[in-house]
C-alpha cells in the first residue's frame, strides 16, 4: 500500500500542543495542511506557531530558506469542518473524551471523501470504541504521536476491531514517508508504550512502599546501573503525577483490574495532596528556587577483599570476573555449585534472583546492571543474618571496581532486576496475545520512552529462563498474581532451547538456608 500523496491535503483537528506538532510534521513532509479547532482564534494561533517554528528552523540552518517559505505558505486554518472536505487524512488531537471524539468523527464522516483516512491521536481511549458509531469504520485507526511530535520519531499505528488492513498499511506507509518510525499495534489498553511501561513506574513505587529505598536512590540505581535515561520518580514529576497515575489507572481498569497493573497507593496520596510534580512545585522531589534535589544513598568506603572465589556460572553477571581481575583482586573459579561469589569471610555475593537475603545464613544480593563495566552504581541488599564483615566486603569489592554502592532494604528482586523481569514478562504476554510483534515492542520502548534495550533484547541478553525464574521466586514471596510469570514467558523457555524454562524451585547452592 502506498503512502498518501504529497499533493493531498492533511487536516489536523485540535490546535493544542499535539495538534501543532502533528501539523508541523505533515507540513515539512510536503503536504498542504489545514488546522481546525472549535475555537477559531486557537486555530489561527496554531497556524502562526507552526509557521514561526518553520521560520526558526530556516534561521538556524536546519531547513533551506526556500523550502521554509514554501511550507509557510501551505498551512492555514479552517473555519468549519466542511473546509476539510478534500483532506486525504484527518488526524484528531482534541480533548481525551470519548463522547467528544465520537461526535467529531461522525461529523467528519459526512464531510470527507470516501477514500480519506480518519485517525485519532488518543493515547488511552479505545480505537474500536471511537469507531463504533461510524458508517465506514474500516478507514478509522489510531495514529499515536509522542510529544513533542516534531522531535520524537515514534508513531503507534493502531488498528481497531473494524480497521481495514489496507487503511492501516496506508497510514503506516505515510508515517514512514514523513520520516517517522511507525510500529503496528492492535487496539489494546495502553497500546504498546503505555502498556509495557507500567512496571518501570510500578516496581519503583513498590520498592519505595516496601521501605526498600528512598526515591532518589531508586532513581539513581535505575539510571546508573540499569541504563535508563531518567528514574521513574524524576520522570513522573516531569510528566505530572496526576497524568501518570491516570494512565496507570486507565490501563488497570481496562484490564479488569489485573494485579499486573495495580496503581500505587503512595502515588495516589501524592496526587491527593496536590504534589503533582514540577508544575506544582513539589512531587516526589521539591522544585523551585532554592530547592535541593535529595542525594541518593551512597555507602562509605570499605576495604575490598584481596581474593574471591567465583562458584558456577554468574550468567548475566559473568562480566564481573574480568573486572575483578583488572582491579587486582585474585579470582579463583570452580564450576560446581553456585552461582555466587565466595567472599573471604565465608559470606556470599549473589545476583538478584527474586529471593531475599534473610532466607540464608550470610548472603548479600547485588542488583542487575545493563553493563557491569559501564555501570557507575550498584545496589546491594542484606538480611538480618548477614554479617557486618560480609556486607563490608561486598561494598568494598564494588568500590574497588570504581562503582558507587547503594545499600537498600532486603526486597526480593531488588530494583533493576525486578523491573526488567516485569518488562520482559508484559512484552512476552503482549506478543502472545497479538498486541504487537516483539520487534515493534522493542522499537517502541527504545524510541518512545528511551529505554536502553527493548524487552525482547533484554530477554535475549539475560537468558531464556532468567526472567521466569526471578518472577517465579517473587510470586512465591509476594503472592497475589502481580508477579506470576505469564504462560507466554513460560513457553519461551521451551521454544528457545532444549531444556525448557520450568524455573528452579529449589534454593540456590549459593547459600546455606537458615533453620
Amino acid at each position: 500500500m502506498t503512502a498518501i500523496e504529497r499533493s493531498r491535503t492533511v487536516a489536523v483537528v485540535g490546535a493544542g500542543t499535539m495538534g501543532q506538532g502533528i501539523a508541523q510534521v505533515a507540513l515539512l513532509a510536503g503536504h498542504r495542511v489545514l488546522i481546525y479547532d472549535i475555537n477559531a482564534t486557537l486555530a489561527a494561533g496554531g497556524v502562526g506557531i507552526v509557521q514561526d517554528r518553520v521560520d526558526r528552523l530556516a534561521a538556524k540552518g536546519r531547513l533551506d530558506r526556500a523550502e521554509a517559505e514554501d511550507a509557510i505558505g501551505r498551512i492555514e486554518s479552517a473555519s468549519a469542518l466542511t473546509d476539510l472536505a478534500d483532506a486525504a487524512l484527518v488526524i484528531e488531537a482534541v480533548v481525551e473524551d470519548a463522547t467528544v471524539k465520537r461526535a467529531l468523527f461522525e461529523a467528519l464522516e459526512e464531510v470527507v471523501s470516501p477514500d480519506a483516512l480518519l485517525a485519532t491521536n488518543t493515547s488511552s481511549l479505545s480505537v474500536t470504541e471511537l469507531a463504533a458509531g461510524l458508517v465506514h469504520p474500516g478507514r478509522f485507526l489510531g495514529m499515536h504521536f509522542f510529544n513533542p511530535a516534531p522531535l520524537l520519531p515514534l508513531v503507534e499505528v493502531v488498528s481497531g476491531f473494524a480497521t481495514d488492513p489496507a487503511a492501516a498499511e496506508r497510514a503506516y506507509a505515510t508515517v514512514l514517508g514523513w520520516g517517522k518510525t511507525p510500529v503496528r499495534c492492535a487496539d489494546t489498553p495502553g497500546f504498546i508504550v503505555n502498556r509495557i511501561a507500567r512496571p518501570f513506574y510500578a516496581e519503583a513505587f513498590s520498592v519505595y512502599e516496601e521501605q526498600g529505598a528512598d526515591p532518589a536512590t531508586i532513581d539513581a540505581v535505575l539510571r546508573e546501573s540499569g541504563g535508563f535515561k531518567m528514574g521513574p520518580f524524576q520522570l513522573t514529576d516531569l510528566i505530572g503525577q496526576d497524568v501518570n497515575e491516570a494512565v496507570t489507572r486507565s490501563v488497570w481498569e481496562s484490564f479488569f483490574r489485573s494485579p499486573k497493573f495495580t496503581p500505587s497507593l503512595a502515588q495516589r496520596r501524592l496526587v491527593q495532596s496536590g504534589r503533582l510534580g514540577r508544575k506544582s512545585g513539589h512531587g516526589w522531589f521539591p522544585y523551585g528556587q532554592g530547592a535541593e534535589a535529595p542525594a541518593p544513598h551512597t555507602a562509605g568506603p570499605e576495604e575490598a577483599p584481596e581474593k574471591v572465589t567465583v562458584v558456577g556460572d554468574l550468567g548475566p553477571a559473568a562480566g564481573l570476573v574480568e573486572l575483578l581481575e583488572e582491579a587486582g583482586i585474585k579470582v579463583t573459579s570452580t564450576e560446581h555449585g553456585g552461582p555466587y561469589i565466595q567472599l573471604p569471610g565465608e559470606g556470599q555475593l549473589v545476583l538478584a534472583d527474586g529471593k531475599t537475603s534473610i532466607e540464608f545464613a550470610d548472603v548479600v544480593y547485588f542488583d542487575l546492571a545493563l553493563d557491569y563495566r559501564g555501570a557507575t552504581r550498584i545496589a546491594l541488599s542484606a538480611g538480618a543474618d548477614t554479617s557486618e564483615r560480609t556486607l563490608a566486603e561486598a561494598v568494598g569489592l564494588f568500590q574497588r571496581l570504581g562503582k558507587k554502592v547503594s545499600v537498600i532494604g532486603d526486597v526480593p528482586g531488588m530494583i533493576v532486576a525486578r523491573t526488567v523481569a516485569m518488562l520482559i514478562d508484559l512484552a512476552a504476554d503482549a506478543v502472545a496475545r497479538g498486541a504487537a510483534s516483539a520487534e515493534d515492542i522493542d522499537t517502541a520502548m527504545r524510541l518512545g520512552v528511551n529505554y536502553p534495550l527493548g524487552p525482547s533484547e533484554w530477554h535475549e541478553r539475560l537468558g531464556r529462563d532468567w526472567a521466569y525464574d526471578l518472577l517465579h521466586h517473587l510470586d512465591e514471596r509476594c503472592p497475589g498474581g502481580r508477579y506470576a510469570p505469564s504462560l507466554a514467558l513460560f513457553k519461551l523457555g521451551y521454544t528457545e532451547g532444549e531444556d525448557g524454562g520450568e524455573g528452579d524451585d529449589g534454593d540456590q547452592d549459593a547459600a546455606e538456608e537458615t533453620a
